[in-house]
């Protein structure tokens, strides 16, 4: 089974990405969904934009694929999706599924996924605020630079 990577300035479609890693050997999903909250330290946040140079944001996202492989070899399917442009409250700017024979090595490999993602991928967030405040986000992850293995 192919691992599915996209950057796109589309909608998301978590149903999508699981019926990507659906699998008859496959008795877990797991799944992460990232989506745009109202209100960041108690200011109202109207919408999300991300930035992204594809190319490369797409083939880290296959390095953290061969990671996951990797640490976990028995990972049936996976699919990173992440999100470009305006992402408005309540819509998904990631979708992380995973599917492996048993849950605890999906639960874990999604949750490495998008600490991995957050910490080395080159996607750039800006959140508007009420008001036209706007302020580039900074993932906390970015400082630690979690090393692909």
């Amino acid at each position: 089974m192919s691992d599915w990577v996209v950057v796109t300035p589309e909608p998301l479609s978590l149903d999508t990405a699981v019926r990507h890693v659906e699998h008859e050997s496959a008795g877990a999903i797991s799944t992460f969904v990232g989506t745009t909250r109202d209100n960041f330290q108690g200011k109202v946040v109207e919408h999300l934009e991300y930035e992204g140079y594809v190319p490369m944001a797409e083939k880290e996202l296959k390095n953290i694929c061969v990671s996951i492989r990797t640490k976990w070899p028995h990972v049936v399917g996976i699919a990173m999706l992440h999100r470009l442009g305006v992402v408005a409250v309540k819509e998904a700017s990631v979708i992380i599924a995973v599917s492996s024979p048993h849950r605890q090595e999906a639960l874990e490999a999604v949750a490495y996924g998008i600490d991995t993602l957050k910490a080395r991928v080159p996607i750039w967030k800006l959140e508007k605020y009420a008001g036209d405040d706007r302020v580039w986000k900074e993932n906390p992850e970015w400082r630690t630079m979690v090393p692909i293995e």
